[in-house]
């Protein structure tokens, strides 16, 4: 692992301090706001940090180009949006894209890759990036059954479910059948 495999996912500003005083190089500010985000960018830059905008969860920034427009004039290095329409903007505008997926099945892969096809982002991130501790965690907290669905491709998937807490897995590829 280095500086720039590990992006910095803030929450909220309060681990701003945490983040500038890492060793990542960059910052994924999930939660801001219009009053704070000059301020926040600036300070990013100052400690050698790229920082992105979640625009879709921003407070008080237009999810427009005009909002689009006062970030990059902010000094942001880049913007994150699930909507296709708003990366175009953004790349219309001259600023860095993050087109975020959520992947819940095959369905959303096809999605993904015609979104992509469309907003021409510069970089995407694909969400969740790990299931099987979601089992476990839901396994203990819940013991309930659990069946784990979605992009199930191989037997080997088949059994990280399973040993990971899963009672049964749906899958649609007709050989596990």
């Amino acid at each position: 692992m280095n500086s720039t495999t590990v992006i910095a996912a803030l929450r909220s500003a309060d681990d701003l301090e945490y983040a500038l005083a890492s060793k990542v190089s960059n910052i994924f500010m999930l939660s801001c706001n219009i009053s704070e985000i000059g301020e926040q960018i600036r300070r990013a830059h100052e400690n050698g940090k790229k920082l992105f905008v979640h625009l879709d969860l921003a407070e008080g920034i237009g999810k427009d180009e005009y909002g689009i427009r006062f970030l990059k004039e902010c000094g942001v290095d880049g913007i994150i949006s699930t909507r296709t329409g708003l990366i175009k903007l953004a790349k219309k505008v001259g600023v860095f894209t993050v087109q975020r997926f959520f992947i819940v099945d095959s369905q959303s892969v096809q999605t993904t890759l015609e979104s992509v096809k469309g907003s021409h982002a510069d970089m995407i991130e694909i969400m969740p990036g790990t299931v099987t501790k979601v089992i476990k965690r839901l396994k203990r907290e819940l013991g309930m059954p659990i069946v784990a669905g979605g992009l199930i491709e191989s037997l080997s998937e088949i059994n990280d479910a399973l040993e990971s807490g899963a009672s049964a897995v749906s899958t649609g590829k007709k050989e596990f059948w």
